[in-house]
């Protein structure tokens, strides 16, 4: 009786054996996306895994940006860490600082058919070293643009299709808007990103010194000059005057342009797959405004969004499935529609060709301002983008100190200089902490 059950044992491990043998290498991929995004996401996994057999991914949503990054930080001290961890772009030099945490995306690929030329090059700049080795790859990339409610500025007297290219001309719509009694001519999401880092980078300003950080750590804060303090000044008084309405540091401001009471709205091009959804009017995408007579404006935006850093402390196998994940994610047809689902930017240059042979910009006139904004400019030191320690809580200061411009309790000059004195500290102690 046991030699027949030891037999029969015996045979069913052979069986199993071959299907051991071909069993799948599972990765773990976190990310932050919810909503519409995060259904997007996951059929982008979905499609991957059934394309081939011998790779699965597994992907989990833990958060907000900032709670993804700090989920990623813990798990990797307590040996945890997923394969694949999606971080915002404010927290690459966080990452880059990060030894022994993070294996680069050009040795993850090395052995995969990788070029990295083939991505924008405003896009893989912002995640590169200095000699032009990708760090993390480029998966979500916005810039800000100008969204408009075609319906309010009509209901308004005004021409729908009036130029809007300038902050000047934004200035008298909005005064326009207000005459007309409109509850809320233009809020914003993401002020810090919007009004202060992508307005020095269109107006070939420094944010920071040492080339925005990328040159060196012992960077500074340098965003209360002359054009910073002229915008924040003017929005100041559009709060004062009921123009500009502030909902929040977010985009908390997204659901109020969506359902119809926000006639200018500036936000990520991004915007496109919840605005589409859900929008009862009809609306236009615009190039974020500049302010006429700086010299160099308007230059080029520079992206938010997020990249894909891969986790050192994983099996070689599992090197190469992130491989082939990451491959998958930044092929043509993949990245086409990824681009036209989302408004994000299409990473490489093929995927905005195949868009456009698609014929997709032709039928959904202005998906294709954003990719102009950061193409039609080669970038200069002020606008490939930042690269600054501790960013992430230097944006919690900026938020206080803009916050009580639009409250009326500070100026511009003395809100600015504040922010870059307290943010300041903050990169020293980065400094201090990185060497």
């Amino acid at each position: 009786m046991q030699k027949t059950a030891f037999g029969a044992l015996l045979a069913a491990t052979t069986a199993l054996s071959p299907l051991a043998a071909t069993a799948q290498t599972e990765i773990q991929f976190w990310h932050a996306f919810t909503g519409r995004l995060g259904e997007l996401v996951a059929e982008q996994v979905v499609t991957f895994n059934e394309s081939q057999s011998e790779y699965s991914v597994n992907a989990t949503h833990k958060g907000n940006y900032s709670e993804t990054l700090n989920a990623g930080i813990a798990a990797f001290r307590a040996g945890e860490q997923p394969h694949i961890l999606m971080v915002f772009e404010v927290g690459t030099a966080t990452m880059m600082g990060a030894e022994g945490a993070i294996k680069p995306v050009y040795e993850v690929m090395a052995g995969a058919e990788f070029d990295p030329d083939a991505y924008i090059g405003s896009v893989k700049g912002y995640y590169t070293t200095t000699d032009g080795q990708m760090l993390s790859l480029p998966f979500n990339s916005s810039t800000p643009v100008l969204w408009v409610n075609r319906d309010a500025l009509e209901g308004a007297g005004i021409d729908p299709d009036t130029d809007l290219s300038t902050w000047q001309n934004v200035d008298a719509v909005l005064d326009q808007l207000a005459e007309a009694g409109h509850s809320c001519p233009l809020t914003t999401a993401w002020q810090s990103w919007i009004h202060l880092e992508n307005l020095s980078a269109y107006h070939d300003v420094p944010f920071a010194t040492q080339d925005n950080g990328f040159a060196g750590l012992d960077t500074e804060l340098a965003f209360n000059g002359p054009v910073q303090v002229q915008h924040i000044a003017q929005m100041g008084e559009w709060a004062d005057e009921g123009k500009f309405i502030y909902a929040g540091r977010r985009n908390e401001g997204g659901a109020n342009f969506r359902a119809g009471e926000c006639a200018l709205f500036t936000e990520s091009s991004a915007g496109y797959a919840g605005i589409k959804s859900e929008a009862q009017f009809e609306f236009d995408v615009r190039p974020l405004p500049y302010w006429e007579g700086v010299e160099g404006a308007p230059q080029n935006t520079i992206i938010g969004g997020a990249s894909l850093w891969v986790m050192e402390g994983h099996e070689p196998a599992e090197y190469e499935a992130a491989a082939a994940f990451l491959n998958f994610l930044s092929s043509p047809e993949i990245q086409a529609k990824w681009h036209q689902d989302t408004g994000y930017l299409p990473i490489t240059s093929a995927a905005g060709e195949l868009t456009r042979e698609q014929g997709f910009y032709q039928e959904n006139p202005g998906t294709d301002v954003a990719v102009k904004q950061m193409t039609t400019n080669a970038p200069t030191a002020n606008s490939k983008g930042l690269r600054l320690g501790s960013f992430d809580q230097i944006r919690g200061i900026i938020d206080e100190e803009l916050e009580a411009v639009w409250s009326g309790d500070k100026d511009a000059q003395a809100a600015l200089d504040s922010a870059v004195e307290r943010g300041n500290q903050l990169l020293r102690r980065f400094e201090r902490a990185s060497n």
